[in-house]
C-alpha cells in the first residue's frame, strides 16, 4: 500500500461448501497491502463445522455476520459475499446498513426478496438437490459437488485448487438454501459491485428482461467489473481478485 491509500475493512463469507480458508490467498493479499479484512467461518463450515446441525438455517448465518460487524465495531465495510454467501451478506447489510460502505457480490447476487436459494436454478435442480439430502446428506445436508468434473468444465483451474476444494468442502445445512429470503429493502441503498466471473454483463443484461432473478441486478446502484474464471474466483485468480476488491474500495 502507498503512503496515501487509506485501508479498508473487508468481510468475506464464503459460499456454499466452504469456510474461510477459501478466501486466504485473497485476504492475505489484500493484508500486505494494509487492509484489515476479516474472512468468515459460518455454522457448518471451516473451523466452525462441528456447529452444524438440522437447524443451521440462513438466519443463522446472517446472524453471524451481522454479530461480527457488531462485536468487533466495525464500520464502513466492504462487505463481499460469494454465492450463497451474497444471500447472507445482503441480509446482513439489511440489517445494519449503517456499518457498511459497500456490498460486493462475487459472481453472485441479492436474490429478490421471498425467494430461496434452492429455487434459483428451477424445480428440476430443487428437485434433485432435494433428492441428494435425503439420500446422501442424512435428510438435512447437501453434499459437497465433483468438484474435479466442474474444474474440467473451465480451463485454468489446476489441481491444486481441486484438491484444497475436495479437502475442505462440508456438507451445507439444506435449511440454508430452503429458508426464503426476507429482507426491508435497507439494503438497497448501499452501493453495489458485481464481480462477474462466470457470466458477462452482456449476459446478464439479456438475461434480466426475462427473468426476475437478474432484473434488480441492472437496476440502481450497481457497478460492474468482468473476472473471466470458474464460479470459485478465489481458487483460480485470486491475485486479480484481490485486486478488483481493492480497486472498488476507492
Amino acid at each position: 500500500m502507498n503512503n496515501t491509500t487509506t485501508p479498508t475493512t473487508y468481510v468475506l463469507v464464503p459460499g456454499f461448501w466452504l469456510g474461510a480458508w477459501v478466501w486466504r490467498p485473497v485476504a492475505d493479499s489484500l493484508s500486505e497491502r494494509g487492509h484489515v479484512v476479516h474472512a468468515v467461518d459460518l455454522s457448518g463450515m471451516g473451523e466452525r463445522a462441528h456447529l452444524s446441525s438440522p437447524t443451521t438455517d440462513l438466519t443463522t448465518h446472517i446472524d453471524e455476520v451481522v454479530d461480527l460487524l457488531e462485536q468487533q465495531n466495525l464500520h464502513d465495510v466492504v462487505l463481499v459475499g460469494h454465492s450463497y454467501g451474497a444471500l447472507v451478506t445482503t441480509g446482513a447489510a439489511d440489517r445494519v446498513p449503517e456499518r457498511v460502505a459497500r456490498l460486493v457480490y462475487v459472481d453472485s447476487g441479492p436474490l429478490p426478496n421471498g425467494m430461496a436459494q434452492a429455487d434459483f436454478e428451477g424445480p428440476d435442480a430443487r428437485a434433485a438437490n432435494d433428492d441428494l439430502v435425503m439420500t446422501h446428506g442424512q435428510g438435512w445436508k447437501l453434499p459437497p459437488p465433483p468438484w474435479a468434473a466442474l474444474a474440467a468444465e473451465v480451463p485454468g483451474v489446476d489441481d491444486t485448487a481441486v484438491a484444497a476444494l475436495v479437502e475442505g468442502s462440508q456438507p451445507q445445512p439444506w435449511l440454508t438454501a430452503t429458508q426464503s429470503v426476507a429482507l426491508t429493502g435497507a439494503w438497497q441503498r448501499l452501493p453495489r459491485t458485481g464481480v462477474l466471473c462466470s457470466f458477462s454483463l452482456a449476459q446478464l443484461q439479456q438475461m434480466a428482461p426475462h427473468a426476475p432473478v437478474f432484473a434488480h441486478m441492472v437496476d440502481g446502484d450497481w457497478t460492474y467489473v468482468e473476472l473471466p474464471t470458474w464460479h470459485w474466483p478465489m481458487m483460480s485468480r485470486p491475485a486479480e481478485l484481490a485486486k478488483v476488491l481493492e480497486s472498488v474500495s476507492r
